[in-house]
């Protein structure tokens, strides 16, 4: 195959096979190393734990899990309300809304909006 004659499409998705195949491969030489050290622990007639010096015989790598993502948590439920509009609430999260602000550069409490 010459590369030079291939798009970039079809050179990313040569290269995104490639990458599958190299990790698959690189899972089955592990298994099967695992399995000849086994096998060769087995017939020595030692625990293949006391040649390594583990508790637990290792366990082969698996595909990692996915990664959890940062977002959100859930809905939080107001902690403060605006006592000239009702409406308007916030969390006690993030930025202080301008009416908060305002209501604490006055003097008053901001645990007065408590709700």
């Amino acid at each position: 195959m010459e590369l030079n004659k291939l798009s970039l499409t079809e050179l990313k998705r040569q290269k995104t096979r490639i990458e599958a195949e190299i990790a698959r491969r690189s899972v089955n030489s592990k298994r099967d190393l695992l399995k000849k050290v086994q096998k060769l622990a087995a017939e020595a007639g030692v625990p293949l734990s006391e040649l390594l010096g583990a508790k637990k015989e290792p366990k082969v790598a698996r595909k990692a899990a996915p990664k959890k993502t940062r977002g959100s948590k859930g809905k939080v439920a107001p902690k403060y309300r605006n006592p000239a509009d009702a409406a308007q609430t916030w969390t006690g999260r993030g930025r202080q809304p301008l009416w908060v602000a305002g209501y604490v550069a006055s003097g008053k409490s901001i645990t007065d909006l408590l709700i």
